[in-house]
């Protein structure tokens, strides 16, 4: 049996698999979590049956039991996926629609967005006037904090304004 530290390579592959488990957990989206499982399983595979605790069987493991993982967690929205619950940035939320949960105003409201992250309500300001409860909203500006700058949406998209401003210049 192959030992490092005084421990065998099957024990070592548990506690590194673990704790990368464990970094994915409190820092979620770093990817540790392919190689954690990858490693988690071939530590217990080696700890329970002692025969494949080969570094070959044990390193075939890690790479089999890693492209699986890592196919998992791309394809089959196990814990990813299509980016539904997927931490989003300040510029990710420029030109998300949504709509309004509580009245907006300069100084208040709430609204929610559209494939808007783990917590899709953000507080939402208006450059003026006020946006009635359930009315479409586009975020102009993020801010950078969660409190979002939203207009109204007129029921047109990009492509009609378009049209419009070709039309009104021609």
């Amino acid at each position: 049996m192959i030992e490092a530290f005084g421990y065998s390579l099957s024990f070592l592959l548990v506690v590194v698999g673990t704790a990368l488990c464990v970094m994915e957990a409190l820092a979620p989206g770093a990817h540790l979590i392919v190689l954690g499982v990858a490693l988690l399983v071939a530590g217990l595979v080696g700890l329970f049956v002692p025969a494949a605790a080969t570094p070959f069987v044990l390193a075939g493991l890690v790479l089999g039991v890693g492209a699986a993982s890592l196919y998992l967690y791309r394809n089959y929205e196990v814990y990813q996926g299509t980016g539904r619950g997927q931490s989003l940035d300040a510029d990710d939320l420029r030109g998300k629609r949504g709509y309004v949960l509580e009245e907006v105003t300069p100084r208040s409201g709430r609204v929610k967005i559209e494939s808007g992250g783990f917590n899709p309500t953000y507080g939402a300001r208006t450059i003026s006037g006020s946006i009635e409860e359930g009315e479409d909203v586009v975020v102009v500006d993020p801010g950078g904090g969660n409190i979002l700058t939203v207009e109204a949406v007129d029921g047109a998209d990009d492509i009609d304004r378009e049209l419009d401003r070709d039309a009104d210049g021609a």
